[in-house]
């Protein structure tokens, strides 16, 4: 059964009280006894209206353009000095107006829901029964309400600190903001312009996307499925019943996972430089007459980046896949044993399906992370060891480049536009797998 209180109702069949409530906000709430609260209600919208004559108007006027005036030299006599003027900061109109419009959005969500709250108050009288006090408004907050009272405070920051911010840069795209020609103080709105040069294959920037996407769905899925299998693998070899001393073995690989990440990076890369430990070794041993260029050469750094991942990936799969291989149903394989199955039909036609089930999520989650692997890329490589453009090296993934683009070389828009295109690219495969996989299709059971 549909509720009664909706918004399309109350502006239909509402009384002179709650209707009055569209221009005086906290009306209904008022005129039906709930006095504090239909104050507070009105003085929400008299600080909105405040707002907006105060600076809120002007900020949306300002967005459209995104400011003009340069900060300019004055000689002024009467101190006999120079001053500057203030001129326009775009960066600042930007965020001033994105905030203004999801301020606005949230006030007309805000009038909705106070509306329906005064509909809903005339219903009540209506039938009979009583207006809550405020009192008993406050004990419903730790009762039947209890999500709102929990709920607002996180839905508040991720407002302020996720949402804004998200806009802020979405719509940072699509100005110029950058050092090329020295647009860091004023930038326009250029439209799709820097889409158009990203995904271009004529220009610097667009060369270096393709060759920087493309390295980064490699070792995505390289990083990802060679961490699982041979992570399963290894697993399956700990905890086969002819292995000995299974805790010690399973011990051994949790060491590397309790020293920090970035730790064990900065070692790996003090010891593969050319006149490193390893090389150093090699070299004594008559190995190799000249180091190896482990960090030096394009294909040897994207190769090496891949093993020492390897090393940190592997015992986080271990340690996943244990206790799910222990949940296999040993009737399963003893049936299988029966029907003269060996081992590798096992595992391809009983463990690795399940592990495919359990884990699929897992996996999607591995998979965006290695394609926002900023630390193994940066801090073994630094993107490096050989450009492909002024900005983007051979082992750069996109995390890397668009640090690089805004941190160190301050394109602010096509930044941007790398964290767009990124986030449509991770959103697109992650939805397609799960809604192909196993896992969403049968969430019942593994058959």
């Amino acid at each position: 059964m549909k509720s009664k209180n909706t918004l399309s109702n109350a502006l239909r069949n509402g009384d002179y009280k709650t209707k009055l409530s569209m221009i005086i906000m906290g009306f209904g709430c008022m005129a039906r006894k709930q006095i504090v609260k239909g104050i507070g209600i009105l003085l929400i919208e008299i600080g909105f209206i405040y707002f907006l004559a105060s600076s809120g108007i002007h900020n949306l006027m300002m967005l459209p353009s995104l400011g003009w005036r340069k900060q300019e030299e004055v000689w002024n006599e009467a101190k006999g000095i120079y001053e500057y003027t203030k001129g326009d900061m775009s960066i600042l109109i930007l965020l001033y107006g994105v905030a203004t419009i999801l301020l606005i959005v949230a006030f007309i969500l805000f009038w909705m829901l106070q509306l329906k709250h005064a509909y809903k108050l005339q219903l009540l009288e209506e039938e009979g029964k009583n207006i809550p006090t405020l009192k008993q408004d406050f004990k419903s907050l730790l009762d039947k309400n209890l999500h709102v009272t929990l709920m607002s405070l996180p839905m508040l920051g991720i407002l302020i600190f996720n949402i804004v911010p998200l806009l802020f840069m979405i719509s940072m795209a699509f100005t110029n903001y950058s050092k090329e020609n020295d647009h860091l103080i004023l930038f326009d709105w250029v439209g799709l312009k820097n889409f158009a040069r990203v995904l271009s294959l004529n220009g610097n920037i667009g060369r270096q996307f393709w060759h920087v996407a493309g390295w980064t769905i490699i070792w995505a899925i390289l990083a990802t499925f060679l961490n699982y299998f041979l992570g399963m693998i290894l697993a399956l070899i700990i905890n086969r019943k002819g292995t000995h001393f299974k805790a010690f073995w399973r011990f051994c690989f949790v060491i590397s996972i309790a020293v920090p990440q970035f730790v064990s990076l900065l070692i790996m890369r003090t010891l593969l430089q050319p006149q490193g430990a390893v090389n150093a070794i090699l070299k004594t041993s008559g190995l190799i007459n000249s180091p190896l260029p482990f960090m030096t050469d394009a294909m040897w750094a994207r190769v090496t980046i891949i093993i020492i991942n390897l090393w940190i990936g592997i015992p986080y799969t271990m340690l996943q896949v244990t206790g799910i291989l222990q949940n296999i149903p040993s009737d399963l394989y003893e049936a299988a044993k029966i029907d003269g199955a060996g081992p590798v039909v096992i595992f391809f036609k009983i463990t690795l399906p399940y592990m495919l089930f359990v884990t699929t999520p897992y996996l999607i989650t591995t998979f965006t992370g290695n394609i926002n692997n900023f630390n193994v890329i940066y801090l073994l490589t630094g993107g490096g060891p050989t450009y492909v453009g002024d900005t983007a090296g051979q082992s750069d993934l996109l995390i890397t480049w668009l640090y690089k683009l805004t941190v160190d070389n301050k394109y602010y828009n096509i930044g941007a536009v790398i964290g767009i295109l990124s986030f449509i690219l991770l959103s697109i495969v992650s939805l397609v797998t799960y809604r192909n996989s196993q896992s969403y299709k049968n969430e019942e059971a593994f058959k």
